[in-house]
C-alpha cells in the first residue's frame, strides 16, 4: 500500500530549515545527503560542472515525524535550470510496497502531464520518476528495494 509524504524544496537553505524542523518534531534524519556525493549520472555534463557551493547544498534530506510521515526535502540547482518558487515549492511523494505499484500510480497519475524524470533505478537503490500532473501538482513516485530499518 502506498505512503504519501510532503517533499519540500529550498533555494539553498534546506539545511538551515530541516534543522529547524528537527529542533521542533525530534528525531534524528533518516538520511542527509549533499549533491558533492552523488555519482556521476548520464546526462549530468549537459548541467555543466558543479560549483563547490552547489556541491555543499542539499540533495536530499529525510526526517521521520511520526510513524506514518517523513518530511523530506532538498535545494534546487539554479545552474541546473531548477527554479524555487515560495508557494508551489513542495511535492507529493508516493512510496509504493512494490515496482508494479509505482509504474501503476506513475501512469495513471502522469497522464496528460509532463514527465520530468522516468521511472528508473537510481544510485540511492530505488526505483523512482517524479512529473507534474494535468492539474499542475508535482508527484514524486519511489519503490525503496532495500528500504532502511
Amino acid at each position: 500500500m502506498a505512503s504519501i509524504n510532503p517533499y519540500l524544496t529550498f533555494a539553498g537553505n534546506c539545511e538551515e530549515a530541516f534543522h529547524f524542523y528537527k529542533s521542533v518534531f525530534g528525531g534524528e534524519f533518516a538520511y542527509f545527503g549533499r549533491f558533492n556525493e552523488m555519482p556521476p549520472m548520464e546526462g549530468s555534463e549537459d548541467c555543466g560542472p558543479m560549483s563547490e557551493e552547489d556541491g555543499n547544498k542539499v540533495m536530499h534530506v529525510s526526517l521521520p515525524i511520526s510513524g506514518e510521515t517523513i518530511l523530506m526535502g532538498s535545494d534546487s540547482l539554479a545552474s541546473w535550470g531548477q527554479v524555487t518558487v515560495q508557494g508551489s515549492n513542495f511535492a507529493v511523494s508516493i512510496n509504493t510496497g512494490s515496482t508494479e505499484e509505482a509504474d501503476r500510480l506513475f501512469n495513471g497519475l502522469s497522464a496528460d502531464g509532463q514527465v520530468t524524470m522516468p521511472l528508473q533505478k537510481t544510485f540511492w537503490g530505488a526505483y523512482f520518476g517524479m512529473f507534474t500532473d494535468k492539474f499542475g501538482i508535482h508527484w514524486m513516485v519511489n519503490f525503496d528495494e532495500n528500504p532502511m530499518k
